[in-house]
């Protein structure tokens, strides 16, 4: 089982970073390829809504020359793409939400071109927040599933931390095995998946 995990935190050594140690290591364990993202590294223009990539088939299209067609490569080579990022403003980082207002080069919908480039994927979520988790997650949470329904994705499930009092909130023994728990999961539940095919 592959899955790549895009990391939409601006830093290293950050919240988010911490709640993937666990989560990561459980997945290895498991067996799973991990392929890691660390999307700072890498340059994502915002869409130009200029509609290029719409009549463009069977490739991504997009007239911006950056990495955001590399990882979207990478996410649709994944039998699950996991999407982990602090909450800013209830929904992720501003390098996350270009690459996901880019995933519109991949859903050929508006124009002469048709199909989709990843037409099967399987997505979930890890965040960290300082508001409840509810408050904090839902916007975000709500633009995903409606996400993945646009493109006819799975959706599976979200795992979050809340942070009080900094790093020793994500390093407590109760946010390291929720994370181990939802590695398990969501490692079930993409096998049950592969089973049913």
């Amino acid at each position: 089982m592959k899955i790549c995990i895009i990391n939409g935190s601006p830093r290293r050594g950050g919240n988010t970073e911490e709640v993937l140690k666990p989560f990561r290591r459980r997945l290895a364990e498991l067996g799973a390829q991990v392929d890691d993202v660390f999307l700072a590294d890498y340059k994502i223009e915002p869409c130009v809504e200029c509609y290029t990539c719409q009549d463009v088939q069977g490739e991504y299209g997009c007239v911006q020359k950056d990495d955001a067609e590399e990882i979207w490569r990478r996410a649709g080579e994944a039998d699950l793409l996991v999407l982990a990022a602090p909450i800013f403003s209830w929904y992720c980082p501003s390098h996350m939400k270009a690459l996901l207002d880019r995933h519109y080069a991949l859903n050929k919908y508006y124009r002469s071109a048709t199909g989709q480039l990843i037409p099967k994927l399987t997505v979930a979520l890890l965040t960290t927040h300082g508001y409840k988790a509810d408050y904090a997650n839902d916007p975000f949470e709500t633009g995903i599933r409606r996400l993945c329904k646009h493109c006819h994705w799975d959706y599976a499930g979200l795992y979050s931390v809340r942070d009080v009092d900094g790093m020793p909130d994500m390093q407590t023994p109760e946010a390291i095995e929720g994370a181990k728990r939802f590695a398990e999961e969501l490692f079930e539940k993409m096998n049950v998946s592969r089973e049913t095919l």
